[in-house]
């Protein structure tokens, strides 16, 4: 296995770094206020909120370091991500009951700005245009033998 240097930390992925770090921090602030306020008010939203603080603090340090492990671990953690924005999503307007307080997640993010559903996307697609071993194409040669 080889371990390449990233450059997923460069350009727009320094951008999509920083949002998720502040994400990271703002998930991981409301989930210890709701743990320590009023766990017992909605237990399963509070501690989908410190489960989505966990995978925002993850993909964070995936996306800044570098290697193959690191970059495999970045998408582990986004399309988790993803999967609980969209599941979480569509349990709290289908099934509101489940979710009496909202979660980082709930109604698709809509307590932050869509941010947890489009983020996902938008670094699904970062990884792949880094993905380790994608070959850049070289411009084509223009002379004809």
């Amino acid at each position: 296995m080889t371990t390449t240097t990233s450059t997923r930390s460069t350009g727009v992925g320094r951008v999509l770094i920083a949002v998720y770090g502040l994400l990271a921090l703002a998930a991981t602030g409301r989930s210890v206020f709701q743990l320590l306020d009023d766990f017992e008010k909605a237990p399963v939203a509070y501690s989908l909120s410190a489960l989505a603080a966990v995978v925002y603090i993850l993909a964070t340090i995936a996306l800044i370091m570098p290697g193959d492990r690191w970059y495999r671990i970045a998408v582990l953690t986004i399309g988790f991500e993803f999967v609980g924005v969209i599941v979480v999503g569509l349990l709290s307007i289908y099934d509101p009951v489940l979710f009496p307080a909202k979660t980082v997640w709930s109604g698709f993010g809509k307590g932050y700005g869509y941010v947890p559903l489009v983020l996902p996307i938008v670094g699904m697609i970062w990884l792949y245009l880094r993905r380790p071993g994608a070959v850049k194409a070289a411009p084509a040669s223009s002379t004809a033998a």
